[in-house]
């Protein structure tokens, strides 16, 4: 016997009272009273619903700041095994390789592991150890030119 050929007993199981749902739903109103809200299908207040009110969320006082910040998908210097000696890796590489997967994240490098050969990396950010680690066995790491933002060239008349 496997699992995919286990069955429930027959009669063992019953189907759901679906009320509401015509001659079989139980009769003309199905326990839900008359009329109103509660009485339509799919209907019901809302988690928050606090009686017209002003809802429990927009009452709470509001403090502080919430940084949204930049999120990355993480590369270790272990997982650049994975290339050979002089490869120069960006973000399809690192697509191909499996180690990224997100593409509206940022690529980070950090520094758990070791790296025993020179590489080029075209990424977003790293830490300074791992930029060390990678200059050290005689590689490079490249970070995209960014500029700043609402840059505007002045053009005079």
């Amino acid at each position: 016997m496997k699992l995919h050929d286990l069955k429930p007993a027959p009669g063992s199981t019953k189907n759901r009272k679906r009320v509401g749902r015509g001659p079989g739903g139980t009769d003309k109103t199905a326990g839900r009273g008359h009329k109103g809200q509660l009485s339509r299908s799919g209907a019901g207040k809302g988690s928050f619903f606090g009686g017209g009110g002003s809802t429990l969320i927009s009452r709470l006082p509001k403090r502080g700041f919430n940084n949204v910040g930049t999120s990355y998908e993480i590369v270790n210097l272990s997982d650049l095994e994975r290339f050979e000696a002089g490869a120069v890796i960006d973000r399809t590489a690192l697509e191909v390789a499996g180690l990224v997967r997100r593409r509206e994240r940022g690529v980070k490098l950090l520094a758990r592991g070791e790296v025993k050969f020179a590489v080029t990396l075209h990424i977003d950010a790293a830490s300074e150890s791992a930029v060390k680690a990678i200059e050290a066995a005689g590689g490079s790491v490249v970070f995209p030119e960014v500029k700043p933002p609402h840059s505007v060239e002045y053009k005079p008349r």
